[in-house]
């Protein structure tokens, strides 16, 4: 893989893996919590029905992770506190995979992540859709971004109209009059990706490509038939909590929010008396998003904040640690099902919503979720990657085995838009089906 820069604004881009060759992908998860490195081996597979277009197998050969130290709900506050813990992750990845890493592919989950849809259609005259009349199209398209304070991440058409016929995801060699096309593009602040290629560069590392979490997270999380039908998923992380809509195999829709388990924690921590660690302890052992249905009288023991001897542990209700944990746990919820509403997409998220991310564990939040969103939920964990040690199967590492994933489906994105528009483009491309080849080739 190889990395392009621009003169003003350095701008990653990943080149095409290569279809029937072996390679070595390292990926960066730099949450609130934790950062993450994996480093992974994509081996060629033929088409199954099993996870298709996935265009290789994947397995970890090196895992990372470290106590995330400077972000601040996604945003990178210590440029030095980051920097360390992406040194350790990475070095602890490298020395498990036998291998040094130079450049990787990193998440994006500050910035105010917006979705926007642009639509553009042309006239054909009847004859056959050609490349060129896909690159007019995409073109007139890009052509109406204009927010020059923004920087694009991904560029998705996620479909094409043919005279009027939508949801056609190759128009390439078909008839019609008019072609149209939908483009949803996924934007961020510039600010806030500088400050994280700056951080990685500061470790010594290339940043390849930067993919937004939450579809970074759908990619991990959703089995096909989801992805296919219409779904949200729901990626409640330590300081921020985002959502994607997928829907016939797109991303069509995002979102984020500045809510995630860290609040939790800090809510106890001020409920309570106590100090951070002991409060994220208390929310991990005792923690439910429930209402308390077992006796009122039960109490947990809660460290004081002191380190003097006098300073006894408090025993506290344990019904007070619940109406805290909930009360958050529901806002967090209200709020994501406000967001999916407001959105538009809520038909198409239909009844299925899939929650993953380290707060996704809390106990009883699926009921909860099932509660207040209305819909069926379930807790989604990374799928379709070789290797992850047992700690890493859950529902906290989606997020960097989505990543892993991304490669294989850049192609699907316009590479063309930075061209035509006055965004700067932040993202992957490459070549690995038809229809990538020609979104590639279009500009």
């Amino acid at each position: 893989m190889s990395v392009f820069r621009s003169s003003s604004f350095s701008v990653p881009h990943l080149r095409a893996l290569p279809a029937k060759r072996s390679s070595v992908v390292t990926v960066l998860d730099i949450g609130s919590t934790k950062v993450v490195c994996l480093i992974g081996r994509l081996e060629p597979r033929a088409e199954t029905r099993l996870l298709p277009g996935r265009t290789h197998d994947v397995e970890i050969i090196g895992v990372g992770h470290h106590k995330s130290r400077g972000v601040k709900a996604g945003v990178i506050a210590d440029l030095d506190a980051v920097e360390s813990s992406v040194r350790m992750a990475v070095h602890t990845a490298e020395k498990r995979a036998g291998l040094t890493v130079e450049s990787l592919i990193v998440n994006v989950s500050a910035g105010r992540l917006r979705s926007d849809v642009y639509s553009a259609e042309i006239d054909l005259g009847g004859h056959e859709v050609e490349r060129s009349d896909l690159r007019k199209v995409l073109a007139a398209a890009a052509a109406q971004i204009d927010n020059a304070d923004r920087s694009i991440i991904h560029a998705l058409p996620t479909g094409f109209s043919l005279d009027g016929e939508r949801s056609i995801r190759d128009p390439l060699g078909m008839f019609g009059d008019h072609l149209g096309v939908n483009m949803h593009v996924v934007t961020a602040e510039q600010a806030p990706l500088r400050n994280l290629e700056l951080c990685v560069n500061r470790a010594h590392l290339t940043v390849e490509a930067m993919v937004a979490t939450p579809y970074a997270s759908g990619l991990s999380a959703l089995v096909d038939d989801e992805a296919e039908i219409g779904c949200a998923c729901i990626d409640m992380g330590g300081g921020t909590t985002t959502i994607s809509v997928f829907a016939e195999g797109r991303m069509v829709h995002t979102d984020a929010i500045a809510l995630g388990g860290h609040h939790v924690t800090m809510d106890l921590a001020r409920g309570l008396s106590t100090r951070l660690e002991d409060a994220e302890r208390l929310k991990v052992v005792h923690g439910s998003a429930l209402p308390m249905t077992g006796d009122e009288h039960d109490t947990v023991s809660v460290p004081p904040i002191g380190d003097g001897d006098a300073d006894m542990p408090a025993q506290m209700p344990k019904a007070l640690l619940a109406r805290i944990v909930r009360a958050r746990i529901e806002e967090t919820l209200e709020m994501i099902r406000d967001r999916i509403h407001r959105s538009g997409y809520a038909p198409l998220v239909g009844r299925r919503i899939v929650l993953t991310g380290g707060a996704s564990q809390l106990t009883g939040i699926a009921d909860a979720a099932r509660r207040i969103l209305a819909r069926n939920v379930r807790i989604g964990r990374p799928l379709g990657v070789a290797g992850l040690p047992a700690a890493a199967k859950g529902p906290a590492f989606s997020t960097a085995v989505g990543l892993m994933i991304y490669p294989q489906i850049a192609a699907l994105e316009s590479r063309g838009v930075e061209r035509a528009g006055r965004y700067r483009a932040v993202g992957g491309g490459g070549r690995f089906a038809r229809v990538g080849q020609w979104l590639k080739e279009s500009f």
